[in-house]
């Protein structure tokens, strides 16, 4: 395999990261391996499910990005990688890990990506997803009631006592290391095209190379 392009999708929770990963991952099909920051959640097994429910999940010492690191290293010299797995529904690490080839483009998502300087330094285009706090909460109130079986009151408070905050802390700082900055989430076409041409150029001349 010839040089890999990596790409970080950073956001905010609800900012459009996913969708934006998502069209990127239709588009491009076996060309691309995608890697999410969240299943690099620290495992808690030795923590009930209550008081693992209480830990701030948006601060950066909550990943494993060391890990993450080392599997993207690997990745770019074209060894597979075991990542773990996370379930949201537990709030932990799950038991089975999921198994990653190296493709011509990776991405790597989630909202803490560029708050770590050698992670940023793995990557080759940064881009950071914006979006309003009141669509972003919103967002977050449908998939966490809907997806992950949460109650309406947890995630408000979730939101209210870490998210917010962390989010004011870590990831709006962390913006200022993206190379590109597209307003309005995955909704803004004419940035998901600009993308979308980069990662063509790229796969075209890997093709040619």
């Amino acid at each position: 395999m010839g040089k890999i392009l990596i790409i970080g999708i950073a956001g905010g929770t609800g900012s459009g990261k996913t969708t934006i990963t998502r069209r990127l991952q239709r588009q491009f099909a076996d060309h691309v391996t995608v890697l999410y920051h969240d299943n690099y959640y620290r495992a808690h097994d030795d923590l009930t499910m209550e008081e693992r429910s209480k830990l701030n999940y948006d601060e950066p010492a909550a990943f494993e990005t060391d890990l993450l690191v080392q599997h993207l290293a690997a990745l770019r010299r074209g060894e597979a990688v075991d990542g773990p797995v996370y379930d949201y529904t537990v709030h932990n690490r799950a038991p089975e890990t999921q198994h990653l080839e190296p493709s011509p483009v990776i991405l790597v998502e989630g909202i803490l990506i560029l708050a770590d300087k050698q992670l940023c330094e793995s990557m080759d285009i940064k881009v950071f997803v914006d979006a309003d706090a009141d669509v972003r909460i919103l967002r977050r109130i449908v998939r966490d009631v809907r997806d992950r079986g949460r109650s309406l009151e947890s995630v408000v408070n979730q939101y209210l006592t870490t998210v917010k905050p962390m989010h004011e802390l870590y990831v709006e700082p962390s913006r200022r290391r993206a190379d590109v900055i597209i307003p309005e989430g995955g909704h803004n076409d004419v940035a998901v095209e600009l993308l979308i041409r980069r990662v063509q150029a790229h796969l075209q001349e890997e093709e040619n190379g």
